[in-house]
């Protein structure tokens, strides 16, 4: 007879850099909670930057303090005083690597991932590359991309509005 097994707890991973996006993929998975997750584990992703020619980038730069920090503030951008509960209860993470190869991998023990999107669009999109596409492509589990503003006009953005889930 098999032993009893424990219930596998429900994980949505947030990918965060500090960007509105991101901050919005943040509230976002706080509000789907009851849908989707037990809890979220909030990800930053860091690298050391390429050197191209003769130029190299300074390596005393603390890269990983520096994504720890844009971490915390996203966090507390998000969830200001008196926000919901859950966002006390957000496990905040900070790896090196590339960052769809590590939602990617991350996805494999998720319920769902969340992202921002940067809203890098035609050539610049393409050269750049998106995350938010090669992470939905790739993912082991269902991939949502959130908006971190609604563009009204030239230059007017608004933040984009909570996700409300019927009780």
């Amino acid at each position: 007879m098999d032993a009893p097994s424990t219930p596998r707890r429900r994980v949505i991973v947030v990918g965060v850099d500090g960007s509105p996006s991101s901050i919005a993929a943040l509230q976002l998975a706080v509000n789907l909670m009851p849908l989707a997750g037990d809890t979220i584990h909030a990800l930053a992703v860091w690298q050391h930057p390429i050197a191209f020619g003769r130029y190299s980038p300074p390596v005393e730069h603390d890269y990983e303090g520096l994504a720890r920090e844009a971490l915390d503030q996203a966090v507390t951008e998000a969830f200001p005083p008196g926000a919901p509960r859950q966002a006390a209860d957000i496990e905040r993470r900070v790896v090196r690597g590339l960052a769809v190869e590590v939602l990617i991998q991350e996805s494999r023990h998720a319920a769902m991932v969340v992202v921002g999107s940067r809203g890098h669009g035609g050539f610049a999109g393409l050269l750049l590359g998106s995350v938010s596409s090669a992470l939905a492509e790739r993912a082991q589990c269902p991939v949502l991309v959130a908006h971190g503003a609604l563009h009204l006009a030239e230059g007017e953005t608004t933040a984009l509005p909570p996700v409300r889930i019927p009780a």
